[in-house]
């Protein structure tokens, strides 16, 4: 059997026909069904196998050359890996990355009457995989398209950690005169549920319907392929793992909503800065470590001691900002480390309970925290977008952490928590 081939394996229970795929292991064999799943078989466990037909690679279509209209709007896509702009070849189910202009538009056809595509691989990379270095390059990047006059710009990744990439560029990009829209796929290129088509025609849209000039993420708002959201880059967050739906905004309302079907925008939040002449200035991230500690049963004291030799820490704290420092021995030798810390290096809290805001004045153990030092009462960011804000203060306002944490610098902060959101 070799990649490609259309087999019938025979174990001691099942048949099996299908394609066969690439494999991780050398000890089992990985076969695309007709039903389009795919299913590994351990080696050992076949009884018997049936090549039904050779795989015969076919010749791929020439792509047809892109010409460049005046009339038409520009838009930069930016790739950093991810399934959106990835083809599947149904006959090996090996995946292809298309970022060329013209192979992104023989995935998405509808994108060559919208706008002029500039498409480039800027870096491939698992978005778990990603460090402040790479948010710094993507910034680079962008910076580079503006000068070279576009009018928009998408940037693709994988979405596990989407809304810290856009996060992330929020605070990069001071002054920015146009759209930068964060777009990923929730399902692979290889299902007919796959959101990536219209993700990224939603962003598009957004960006020749509107006069948006501030980073945000695009992707589905509900399970159906109807509605795409436009949220705030500093306050939205992936909340499931599977779902088209999966990222939601988080004490606040989305920018607007694009309907897919019509193609027509609709604005819920006109506060976000528009589009202008402005000339972007990068405030790039530098070689900080930041530590990030959420409270838990059982915190053992001697975990904080690692951060003497750090330079801020995140606390990621139970309700309204707590952390266990109270009642048993070892809790008040975490509030003595805690203590500690404070005279060194900033410690900024934020809650667990993503929605809501931290409010260290409620109960006892809050006020404590804060009279040792511990930062961001009031503070409505989520995880995230805190830790993201403290490492680049940090890098680049490092003698002004403690006040401008607390300042509202890109829109991170929500003055007033609207009602929906408190009930």
């Amino acid at each position: 059997m070799n990649e490609g081939d259309r087999v019938l394996v025979e174990t001691k229970d099942k048949k099996f026909e299908g394609v066969v795929l690439p494999s991780a292991t050398k000890g089992s064999v990985v076969l695309k069904l007709v039903s389009g799943y795919n299913v590994g078989i351990v080696k050992k466990e076949i009884k018997k196998s049936t090549v039904l037909e050779k795989y015969k690679k076919k010749a791929e279509r020439e792509v047809k050359k892109i010409a460049h209209s005046l009339k038409k709007k520009t838009i930069a896509i930016l790739h950093t890996g991810g399934t959106i702009a990835s083809k599947v070849d149904y006959e090996t189910g090996a995946v292809i990355a298309r970022f060329t202009p013209e192979e992104l538009v023989a995935l998405f056809p509808e994108l060559e009457h919208l706008v002029n595509i500039k498409s480039r691989l800027i870096g491939n990379m698992w978005s778990d995989d990603m460090r402040f270095v790479d948010y710094n390059a993507i910034a680079k990047d962008i910076e580079k398209e503006l000068k070279q006059g576009v009018d928009g710009i998408i940037v693709t990744q994988g979405t596990d950690t989407l809304h810290s990439t856009a996060a992330a560029l929020s605070f990069i990009l001071e002054d920015l005169p146009v759209p930068v829209l964060i777009v990923g796929s929730q399902r692979s290129s290889d299902r007919g549920s796959s959101d990536a088509r219209m993700n990224l025609v939603c962003a598009v849209e957004f960006m020749l319907q509107s006069d948006f000039a501030e980073v945000a993420v695009c992707m589905h708002k509900s399970m159906n392929d109807d509605i795409c959201a436009i949220l705030p880059g500093l306050k939205c967050r992936k909340m499931h793992s599977s779902r088209r739906d999966a990222f939601k905004a988080v004490n606040a309302s989305p920018y607007a909503e694009v309907d897919f079907q019509n193609r027509k925008v609709h604005i819920l939040d006109g506060s976000f800065k528009k589009r202008s002449k402005s000339i972007l200035k990068l405030r790039l991230f530098k070689d900080v470590k930041v530590g990030w500690l959420r409270s838990r049963p059982e915190l053992f004291a001697s975990e904080l001691k690692i951060y003497n030799k750090y330079d801020g820490l995140l606390l990621e704290g139970t309700g309204l900002g707590h952390m266990p420092i109270g009642m048993h021995a070892e809790n008040k030798k975490i509030f003595a480390e805690l203590k500690k810390l404070g005279k060194k290096i900033p410690v900024v809290m934020s809650t667990q309970t993503v929605f809501g805001r931290v409010d260290m004045n409620v109960y006892s153990p809050g006020r404590e925290l804060q009279e040792i030092g511990v930062l961001g009462n009031y503070s409505s960011m989520t995880p995230e977008t805190t830790y993201l804000k403290l490492a680049w203060l940090l890098s680049n306002y490092p003698k002004k952490v403690k006040e401008m944490m607390h300042q509202d610098i890109r829109g991170e902060l929500s003055p007033r928590i609207g009602v929906e959101f408190l009930e």
